[in-house]
């Protein structure tokens, strides 16, 4: 299945979008895909074209993407938060000559027309999603099979610049029909897209599994507590897919009322902590369903089944996707043993854009190195410890953040913590704490340190404590860890 076939999965009768007061059915949302692919090829948009879309969550963002998909193009969606310099580098890196985008972006200043061939064409996406009586595009070649490219999703990173994962039409529709193997919606559904599209969370899970199951898909360009919550009831919103800092604001300021119509609600992105989760499922009676999953399998890899939900797990992997958990040395470990994640699936990617040495490290041996550190218990659930990336080596111990982020959590006065390593003479690396409290709560350090001694090894006690008004989050609403680092070091020169 391609892509862009996703939109005949839905009666045509049946609504597939909401957005503010409109109402697009399924057999319209065809029509206007047809004219927009017309449109686009007319200017000029070809097959193997990489094509970007800058925007906001909206309807025209569905009806772009599937029209440059069923065109044979390849979709490279920017994130609208980026910098000019950031946005130019996807620009530049992808070899965009086609920009499809809901406001003009001033490219002269960030892109060196000189050192870029044929510069780039920026088309309104309201526009080309209007326009009728353009001359019939040509259908797609007959050798053109699902496994060709659909997407570029551009990863923040660890280092450097973003890697571009390329993703194929196959790998999409093949995750979002695994997905639906374990969430069961269907056509009487109304799922919340409130996460931005560009990320492939929201994509995969709000937009293209809704489609695949003929469900109706809700649009909020961004989310606002109080517009959220007044959609979701007015809306008989039934499947939510959001990150934990939501689902902490839906159950402070929202009403059981306000969320009764709520038949699942997912979360991805981050790591759940567990005192949100026992938190909502108090007020609202609903579960959170934790996920897992990285840009580079489409995205999800594991969810928890709604019939059998353990807090503080991802679940098991969805059908179709093999796992190993290995040691350092390559070698599997036991049920119960943390090691790094490896997949296997129809849902991974091709390789990164561009990069073969990053895609040979990436997919060695076969296997997707995740570089997420994982267990797995007797029940085939998985349990993510900690990024590899993030794990702090201090006398040669290592020290997993989110095992101490989890009791910190839990700590009186505590609204968000993150724990990020720091260079340590004695010990090599040592953990600094950055936190905020709740509104009106002091917290008393001396006892929060006498806390996790109770619950944790010495060794794994953080040497630093700092009290922030707000942690730095990332586009998606992640605590941005990166930002923690660069601030850690801005402090200590000062």
């Amino acid at each position: 299945m391609f892509v862009h076939e996703l939109i005949r999965q839905g009666n045509p009768e049946d609504t597939a979008i909401y957005q503010e007061n409109r109402v697009i059915r399924y057999g319209e949302l065809n029509t206007a895909v047809t004219n927009c692919r017309n449109y686009l090829y007319a200017t000029g948009v070809r097959l193997g074209d990489r094509v970007a879309i800058y925007s906001r969550n909206c309807a025209e963002y569905i009806c772009t993407y599937m029209a440059i998909a069923s065109l044979g193009a390849i979709v490279v969606p920017v994130n609208f938060q980026l910098s000019m310099r950031e946005t130019a580098f996807i620009l530049k890196n992808a070899g965009i000559h086609h920009l499809i985008t809901y406001k003009h972006l001033d490219l002269d200043a960030a892109i060196n027309l000189h050192d870029y061939d044929g510069g780039v064409q920026q088309i309104d996406i309201k526009t080309c999603c209007q326009p009728a009586g353009a001359e019939p595009a040509p259908a797609l070649p007959k050798d053109f099979r699902a496994d060709e490219s659909c997407v570029i999703i551009y990863t923040s990173g660890t280092t450097g610049s973003p890697k571009g994962a390329v993703l194929s039409h196959r790998n999409l529709t093949s995750d979002a029909e695994m997905f639906s193997k374990v969430l069961h919606i269907g056509s009487a559904d109304n799922v919340l897209c409130v996460l931005p599209m560009y990320h492939c969370f929201a994509w995969t899970c709000s937009v293209l599994n809704a489609l695949f199951c003929g469900a109706a898909i809700t649009i909020l360009d961004s989310f606002t507590p109080k517009e959220t919550i007044e959609v979701i009831r007015t809306k008989k919103i039934s499947v939510i897919y959001v990150v934990p800092s939501i689902c902490a604001l839906l159950t402070k300021l929202a009403q059981p009322e306000d969320l009764a119509s709520i038949r699942y609600t997912i979360i991805g992105g981050t790591t759940l902590p567990l005192t949100i989760a026992k938190n909502y499922k108090a007020k609202f009676g609903v579960d959170i369903m934790e996920g897992y999953g990285l840009s580079e399998a489409s995205p999800v890899v594991a969810v928890n089944p709604p019939e059998r939900v353990k807090v503080g797990s991802i679940g098991p992997v969805l059908p179709g996707i093999a796992i190993r958990i290995t040691a350092a040395d390559g070698t599997e470990v036991p049920d119960g043993a943390s090691g790094e994640l490896l997949i296997q699936g129809a849902n991974v990617m091709h390789g990164y854009w561009k990069q073969p040495e990053a895609t040979e490290e990436a997919l060695r041996d076969g296997w997707l190195h995740t570089g997420d550190i994982a267990r797995r218990d007797a029940d085939g659930y998985l349990y993510i410890v900690d990024r590899l990336k993030d794990m702090i080596i201090s006398m040669g111990e290592n020290i997993y953040p989110r095992e101490i982020e989890e009791l910190v959590y839990a700590f009186p006065g505590i609204r968000e913590a993150a724990v990020i390593g720091i260079e340590d003479r004695l010990r090599g690396q040592a953990g600094c704490c950055y936190y905020s409290v709740q509104g009106g709560d002091t917290v008393n350090v001396r006892a929060l340190k006498k806390y996790l001694q109770q619950n944790l090894a010495l060794y794994k006690i953080p040497r630093e404590f700092r009290q922030i008004d707000e942690l730095p989050k990332t586009s998606t609403s992640k605590i941005a860890k990166k930002e923690l680092v660069k601030m850690y070091a801005a402090e200590r020169k000062q």
